[in-house]
């Protein structure tokens, strides 16, 4: 870093769905966080917009008491407004805002001079493309993955998420059951990840928060038989590494194009292979055949997990261990940074 970038002040404004760090789901939360601690060790000065209970080596600010997904007394709307109004309200205290909520914060951008960065975590439908499009001119957008790049928006740059290798020890897949490691919902392929482990007849642990409840009660909860089919619920961070780390595979058979995962670097980092439909960004993260397998159908799933032992668990470490760590993503944004200061 130059010693420039130490005087650079950044907000870094974050979703309030979830406490930052997120205690088990919450991907954005976990992005906004591992940036901006990143940032923090870079000596950046950093202001962390997110709900008052987070922990940050930042300077946080916190408008919101707790995330609303955490405790249904707080009205998303409400707080919502609020805090991104708090961010934008003190604009000229930092050189960069960094807008990690998604659209809402874009329709303040034209009210200030601070220069606003939006990392775009996916597109919900195409129903909030409008508001992309009309700030497509001093967005400065950031795509997660070149596959969830939109034809009709200009991007500043593509930046891979990335995480801290250093919380995932090498895992000796020794727990011998496949792994679904996500939200329980038609998307993620829960129901078929069930199908596959029947199939190979290997045990499947279910881990993630149900994100459907009819879909859950329907297709996934009456498998559950504590054998077979497992499921732990939501894995929070002390106990991530271990899930992760021993089992034989990931199954991560999305029905959607999945602008990134967390869960599959992460699976990588503990050596487990990831089998992943091949759809969205999986094929910029996954390199078939060495680190896991990309499939189309549910017979090449099956093949894939058989297939899977054989992989060498250091290299499928190895292979993320760069390309998805957390001063690579630093450095990009960094870069990033200066050129709009």
């Amino acid at each position: 870093m130059r010693e420039a970038d130490a005087g650079l002040r950044i907000a870094v404004l974050a979703p309030i769905a979830w406490r930052v760090p997120p205690r088990h789901y919450g991907p954005w939360e976990q992005f906004a966080s591992l940036l901006t601690e990143g940032l923090v060790a870079r000596g950046l000065d950093v202001t962390l917009f997110a709900t008052a209970d987070s922990i940050t080596g930042s300077r946080l600010v916190g408008t919101a008491p707790i995330g609303y997904a955490e405790d249904t007394r707080v009205d998303a709307k409400v707080w919502e407004a609020l805090h991104i109004a708090t961010a934008f309200e003190r604009a000229d205290e930092f050189d960069l805002i960094h807008n990690g909520f998604d659209f809402l914060p874009l329709s303040f951008s034209r009210l200030v001079d601070t220069p606003v960065v939006t990392t775009i975590h996916g597109f919900s439908s195409e129903q909030i493309l409008p508001v992309y499009e009309r700030y497509n001119d001093i967005g400065h957008y950031v795509a997660i993955s070149d596959s969830d790049r939109h034809d009709r928006l200009d991007y500043a740059a593509t930046i891979h998420h990335g995480i801290n290798i250093g919380e995932f020890d090498l895992g000796s897949g020794d727990g011998a059951y496949l792994l679904f490691f996500g939200r329980i919902h038609p998307d993620k392929g829960t129901a078929e990840a069930i199908d596959v482990a029947q199939r190979v007849g290997m045990p499947l642990v279910i881990a993630g928060i149900v994100q459907d409840r009819d879909y859950f009660e329907q297709f996934v909860e009456p498998r559950v038989d504590g054998a077979q089919v497992s499921y732990v619920g939501p894995v929070d961070r002390d106990h991530r590494a271990a899930v992760l780390g021993g089992a034989t595979a990931l199954l991560h058979l999305i029905d959607f194009d999945e602008p990134f995962g967390f869960s599959v670097v992460e699976a990588m980092a503990c050596g487990t292979p990831v089998v992943a439909r091949r759809r969205g960004s999986m094929a910029e993260i996954i390199r078939d055949g060495e680190s896991g397998f990309l499939v189309d159908t549910t017979d090449e799933a099956v093949a894939a997990v058989r297939r899977s032992t054989t992989l060498d668990r250091r290299a499928v470490r190895a292979s993320v261990a760069t390309r998805f760590d957390i001063e690579r993503m630093v450095d990009d944004y960094v870069a990033l940074y200066r050129r709009l200061v």
